[in-house]
């Protein structure tokens, strides 16, 4: 059988584990060391996998833009941007979001029976029958050369692939902000698992960086290859 995809939630929350406001508009108050962070963990990636709702917020993504993480990549003999992986249900997107000027590779996961504007500069689209099947979709991508897979979100994402079992390691970074409110997204959400289900974390490390604390964790008995 072969082996999916490692995957790797990168996300910033803040003090009381929000990752954004009760609006759920875009999130900026991680700091310039923690959008470093960031980018150098999509540079390690072959894909970066993100919802609709995390590019209505920003319309944009991330892609690798430091010339000495380019340069990493050129050294691994690796293409300059990983592969850009839009998850979505309905296909439905704006062309005018800055997203689809960015000079990425883009892909498309959506549901069969969405309707997609074909003029919408997408290099590939895969259909996929709902709710998703997660381990089949990142043995696919993996097939297709993207081993390693970075996650930016959104919430209800990373709860899919949470319950599929499809989460390897998580980088955390825990901000020195309050947002607070019970409408206020947490870095998962979906339907959630119980007590019996829920996995258990190893710490890899951890930094304090200003008043900022970066979190990596491997999910425990999730994947046997070592941490990105």
């Amino acid at each position: 059988m072969n082996k999916r995809s490692q995957t790797t939630v990168v996300l910033a929350m803040s003090a009381d584990g929000k990752i954004a406001d009760h609006s759920r508009q875009a999130a900026r108050f991680g700091s310039a060391i923690d959008q470093a962070h960031l980018e150098s963990q999509v540079a390690q990636a072959d894909g970066v996998l993100f919802g609709t709702g995390m590019l209505q917020a920003y319309g944009t993504t991330m892609p690798v833009r430091q010339p000495e993480l380019l340069a990493q990549r050129r050294l691994a003999r690796k293409p300059d941007q990983p592969v850009q992986i839009l998850c979505s249900r309905r296909g439905q997107f704006r062309p005018e979001w800055r997203f689809f000027r960015q000079a990425i590779p883009r892909w498309l996961l959506v549901a069969e029976g969405a309707e997609v504007d074909e003029s919408l500069p997408f290099d590939r689209i895969f259909r996929y029958s709902e709710p998703m099947v997660w381990p089949e979709i990142l043995k696919q991508l993996a097939d297709l050369g993207l081993t390693k897979i970075v996650i930016l979100g959104g919430a209800e994402l990373v709860g899919t692939l949470l319950e599929a079992n499809c989460l390897d390691y998580l980088w955390l970074t825990v901000c020195p902000v309050l947002i607070g409110g019970k409408d206020a997204p947490t870095p998962i959400d979906g339907k959630g698992l119980s007590y019996l289900q829920m996995p258990q974390l190893e710490l890899l490390e951890s930094q304090i960086v200003g008043s900022e604390i970066f979190l990596h964790y491997q999910v425990q008995g999730n994947s046997t290859q070592p941490p990105p």
